[in-house]
């Protein structure tokens, strides 16, 4: 009987959704999908780490372990083969140490294709998957326009086995499969392979559904679906309609529907009517007119209509269509079709064809991403090369991790730091400077005359709290007692205090600092759920108009079930509250306004 492996926690933590449902929810959907059936959850890949690391807040490796931490479902993770989960090659050195970070966090599932179809540029991260005792699956990109095609997505099938997969699968993002092409590439591939295959495809106006229902029947073991809405505005199969079509034709997926209506309706809370850029109507019809990507035919739109050009959409299409000819019918799995994109984009507006040349279009034809499927037109390649500038090669041998180190400069204080680093270079450096603030101001949180080493013992007594599920740790000191206790329940206030000679407490909360404006911004310091009352039917800490003391606990912030006191840095008055109670937030969302007073409140 098929498996269904979902994808919606992934879909929500890419764009274009990135930080539209707060971590909170998507936390939450995650336990519901958790409870449903599915053979696997992919929840991180290439666009995941990409929005991540651009909005610099979260790191992609956080969110993975707070998944894994309340999920016992196989979680998955879509690489694109040697670039990982970036633009770029990354050494064989840090390929491994990717693999073993993922693999530690709770990956169980690697799915991973190469942009060409090229099978033997997955063999290191194959050996590293296989030697990490996890599940490695084979994407082949199917992306139509040459005779043979099929042909040469078998030839590669044969392969398979060689890189250590346990399962291929047919990977379609332009939504050019037909059900009667599926059938027999289904076959075909297992045939070629000797594995169990699977489908993930993309796909408007019905097909996508008809795909999965033909793949099924003719022994495809696994289909990747989402729940509703994001099926119908991301083009993907649902995993409602799918389940019950299958149950009427006998083939059970052992998958609860009620579970993916409840998680429909937490991602409709977010979403609702809200129509999705970039996949209109207009968007879906052309994407499926010339067999392209839709996110592809969105992103081009988009930069026409700022050169004022949006009238030549069409041409533009045609012209990607063309140049994918010309550069050997490449598949359109990113980061390609974004490559082929943006040199049809230069084509079109500068009205000369190959006037100017991107040096991925140039890395392409002089085969730095490896071999494409077919031969590169003369033409094209001589075009390159009298035009294509001095665009550096990408490197034969990319940074090692031992050079990402020491460029870092003491940044990278773990595997999972110097992965980031490897791929994404300043962007990941701002991100880990956020993330580093972030944990200063914690430190500072250390009230009294506590001595850094001592303030340390009481944060790693709260990890050990948070990680080991023991319910309450009490030590004794040098004078000091510090005890930590959990609360299993929302509204059951912990109890985190030191007493003795030292006093202490560790609330893991923070305010911002002034700003210029009178009132001081109280502002969450974690991912959690606000709760305005010690428990539930108790009065709440603070209503608006009330005078607090520094120090006074202004709400409580469920993080990883421990509920952790906010409390305020300044005398005031409170002026506003901007979070409902059992909210969830985001680091960095707004909770209080006090205005300070200048002599103490009486209390």
């Amino acid at each position: 009987m098929p498996q269904l492996f979902d994808t919606t926690v992934r879909l929500l933590s890419q764009e274009p959704l990135a930080g539209r449902v707060p971590t909170g929810e998507v936390l939450r959907i995650a336990e519901i999908l958790d409870r449903a059936g599915f053979g696997c959850l992919e929840v991180s890949g290439g666009g995941v780490f990409d929005a991540s690391v651009r909005r610099g807040v979260e790191s992609p490796w956080e969110r993975i372990r707070a998944i894994d931490a309340r999920t016992t479902t196989p979680l998955g993770l879509a690489l694109r083969g040697r670039f990982l989960v970036g633009s770029k090659p990354v050494s064989p050195d840090i390929v491994r140490r990717f693999i073993a970070c993922a693999a530690e966090n709770g990956i169980d599932v690697f799915r991973l294709h190469d942009p060409l179809n090229d099978v033997s540029n997955l063999r290191e991260a194959g050996e590293a998957i296989v030697g990490a005792g996890r599940q490695l699956h084979v994407g082949l990109v199917y992306s139509p326009g040459r005779t043979g095609e099929a042909d040469a997505l078998v030839e590669q099938a044969r392969q398979l086995a060689d890189v250590g997969a346990s399962r291929a699968l047919l990977h379609d993002p332009t939504g050019a499969l037909l059900p009667h092409v599926t059938q027999e590439l289904v076959e075909r591939l297992a045939e070629a392979s000797g594995l169990p295959v699977g489908l993930y495809i993309q796909a408007a106006g019905g097909t996508a559904l008809a795909n999965a229902l033909v793949a099924t029947r003719v022994g495809a073991d696994v289909v990747a679906t989402a729940v509703y809405p994001l099926a119908l505005a991301l083009h993907r199969i649902a995993g409602e309609s799918l389940v019950e079509s299958l149950e009427g034709l006998g083939r059970s997926t052992g998958v609860d529907v009620s579970r993916l209506w409840e998680a429909s309706d937490v991602v409709d809370e977010h979403i609702g009517d809200e129509p999705l850029a970039p996949l209109a109507p207009r968007i879906a019809v052309r994407a499926a007119e010339y067999d392209l990507p839709a996110g592809l035919v969105a992103a081009l739109d988009v930069h026409l209509r700022a050169h004022a050009a949006g009238d030549r959409l069409l041409d533009t299409l045609s012209e990607v269509v063309r140049i994918r000819e010309e550069a050997g019918w490449p598949p359109l799995a990113a980061p390609i079709g974004q490559i082929l994109g943006s040199q049809a984009l230069l084509n079109v507006l500068s009205a000369r064809r190959y006037g100017t040349v991107l040096d991925e279009f140039r890395q392409l034809v002089t085969g730095g991403y490896g071999t494409p499927p077919a031969a590169i037109e003369a033409s094209v390649r001589r075009a390159v090369e009298l035009l294509g500038g001095e665009a550096p090669a990408l490197d034969e041998d990319p940074p090692s991790a031992a050079d990402v180190r020491e460029a870092a400069e003491g940044l990278a204080s773990s595997e999972e730091d110097l992965v980031l680093l490897a791929m994404f270079g300043d962007e990941a450096e701002t991100l880990l400077q956020t993330i580093r603030q972030r944990h200063s101001r914690e430190s500072s949180l250390l009230v009294g005359d506590v001595d850094a080493q001592r303030g340390e013992r009481i944060r790693e007594l709260v990890r050990i709290v948070q990680e080991s599920g023991v319910g309450e740790i009490e030590i004794e000191d040098e004078g000091m007692r510090v005890s930590v206790r959990r609360a299993d329940e929302p509204g059951t206030q912990p109890t985190t205090a030191a007493t003795g000679v030292a006093v202490a407490e560790h609330d893991l909360a923070a305010e911002a600092p002034l700003p210029a404006a009178d009132n001081v911004r109280v502002e969450s310091p974690m991912v959690g759920i606000f709760y305005r009352a010690p428990q539930p039917g108790a009065m709440p800490f603070v209503e608006v108009g009330d005078v607090v003391a520094a120090g006074q606990t202004l709400c409580v912030l469920e993080a990883m079930k421990l509920f952790n006191e906010l409390k305020a840095d300044v005398d005031g008055r409170v002026r506003a509250i901007h979070a409902d109670n059992g909210q969830a937030v985001e680091f960095g969302t707004l909770l209080f306004e006090l205005e300070p007073v200048v002599a103490p409140p009486a209390v």
